[in-house]
Order: structure tokens, then C-alpha cells, then sequence
């Protein structure tokens, strides 16, 4: 086994995971939902969505060959406005994936020792990659906290419901 094969492996799963979360948050709000915020200091799905296109387009573009965080990025600009419509969220959220799995995608084990820049700080490939993951899940777990909040009882939860640990397990065990 080559482990930093593996490692490039684990990581894109975890993105994919990230990226699926995401995309159950989304399917159960409608747009109105996407734009809500509960006052202007609080960020809406529609922002935290601008926020992580921005990022990812400016982490994943030259991921190897220039710093992340690039010169034409404006990042006080993803927190203000929105978009005019759900499918223009979906449309960002979309490109954003696709610039982390276009580079994820070619990544070799030789290139997670390699030095890339963020802000000018350096990092491994293997710590930039890292900061991504949690940066992403965080914001994802926003999303479902903003999402729990708005539909209330008719949330789909998307792990195991309250209550339903033990039947989860069984249910497990006997397949």
C-alpha cells in the first residue's frame, strides 16, 4: 500500500462527504431559505456559499505554483450581497467543487511533501489539504445549524436522529 496514495484518497472521500452534506442542507431550504440571516452581522447560507467559492477558487487555482490566497481575490467582498436565485447558489457551489477535485484529482503521493503558501505562510501539501478539509466543515456545519434552525421540525437529519442510536447500531450489526 502506498500511503500517500492513500492519503490523497482519504482526502478527496472526505471532501466528497463535505461537499454531500452540503447538498442535503440545500435540498431541503428553498432559495428564501439560502438568503435568511438572522441579523446583518450573521452570515446566510447564500454568504458562507460565496465565502467557500472564493476560497476554493483561490486555494485550488496553481495549487502547487502560486500562494493560495490570490491577489485578485476579494475576500471582504463574499460577505456582502447574494445571488438572485437557487440556481445561481447551486451554480457557485458547484464551480467551487469542481476547483478542488480538478486539482485533487492530479495530485501525486510526491507532491504531499511539497511546499505550497497561503497568506505567504508555508505549508505541506498535506497541511494546506488539512486546513481546507476543517475549514469546509466548518462552514458546512453552519449551514446545518442555519438549516435545523429554519425548518424546525421538518429538518431531514442527516446523520443518526435523536433517539435512534441504539436501532442505528443493530440495524449495522445485523448486515
Amino acid at each position: 500500500m502506498d500511503i500517500g496514495r492513500e492519503y490523497v484518497q482519504c482526502a478527496i472521500s472526505n471532501f466528497e462527504a463535505t461537499k454531500k452534506q452540503g447538498e442535503r442542507v440545500l435540498s431541503q431550504l428553498s432559495y428564501e431559505q439560502i438568503e435568511w440571516s438572522s441579523h446583518e452581522e450573521t452570515n446566510s447560507i447564500a454568504i458562507i456559499i460565496k465565502h467557500l467559492h472564493g476560497n476554493m477558487r483561490s486555494r485550488w487555482t496553481d495549487f502547487l505554483t502560486s500562494d493560495g490566497e490570490k491577489i485578485n481575490r476579494n475576500r471582504d467582498a463574499e460577505f456582502e450581497g447574494g445571488y438572485s436565485s437557487k440556481e445561481e447558489v447551486l451554480a457557485a457551489w458547484n464551480e467551487g467543487w469542481e476547483y478542488v477535485f480538478k486539482t485533487m484529482n492530479v495530485l501525486t503521493p510526491e507532491h504531499l511533501i511539497q511546499t505550497v503558501y497561503i497568506r505567504g505562510e508555508a505549508h505541506t501539501v498535506i497541511q494546506a489539504i488539512e486546513r481546507q478539509i476543517s475549514h469546509y466543515a466548518l462552514h458546512i456545519g453552519q449551514m446545518i445549524y442555519i438549516g435545523k434552525m429554519l425548518k424546525e421540525n421538518e429538518w431531514e437529519c442527516l446523520s443518526i436522529p435523536r433517539g435512534k442510536s441504539n436501532f442505528h447500531l443493530e440495524k449495522k450489526r445485523s448486515t
